[in-house]
C-alpha cells in the first residue's frame, strides 16, 4: 500500500481507462507537463515560492497521474492565470503562455471525451 505522511492509505481505485488508452489526452498532458516543468523552473530559480508550492506537484501529476489527477492539475495550472493573481505578473512570457495553451488543450481533450461519452 501506498504510504501518506507516514501513515499507510489504501491505494485509490481507477475511475476510468487507463491514460494510454487516451492518446489524445495522454500526448497532451505529457506536454503540459514538460512546460509546467519549466514554469516552475523559472518560479524556483527567481525564489517565488508561493508559485512553487502552488504548481509544485503538477507536472508530475500531468506527466504521472491517472485521468483525474490530470483534469485537477490542468484545472490548477489553468487557475494560476486568475484576473487579480496571474504567474503572467511573476514570470516571463515566453514561458507562461506556452504552459497556458498546453494546459487548455488538456482540458479540450478531457471534454471531449466526456461530450463523446467516452469513460
Amino acid at each position: 500500500m501506498p504510504e501518506a505522511r507516514g501513515r499507510r492509505v489504501a491505494a485509490r481505485p481507477s475511475t476510468g481507462p487507463a491514460r494510454h488508452e487516451k492518446p489524445a489526452i495522454d500526448d497532451a498532458a505529457l506536454a503540459a507537463a514538460r512546460h509546467a516543468d519549466r514554469v516552475l523552473a523559472a518560479v524556483r530559480e527567481l525564489g517565488l515560492e508561493r508559485w512553487e508550492r502552488y504548481l509544485g506537484a503538477v507536472p508530475d501529476q500531468l506527466r504521472d497521474g491517472d485521468l483525474r489527477e490530470i483534469r485537477t492539475a490542468a484545472m490548477r495550472g489553468r487557475a494560476a492565470y486568475g484576473p487579480k493573481d496571474s504567474i503572467r505578473d511573476s514570470i516571463a512570457e515566453e514561458l507562461t503562455e506556452p504552459f497556458l495553451e498546453s494546459v487548455d488543450r488538456v482540458l479540450k481533450a478531457l471534454a471531449r471525451r466526456e461530450v463523446r461519452g467516452d469513460r
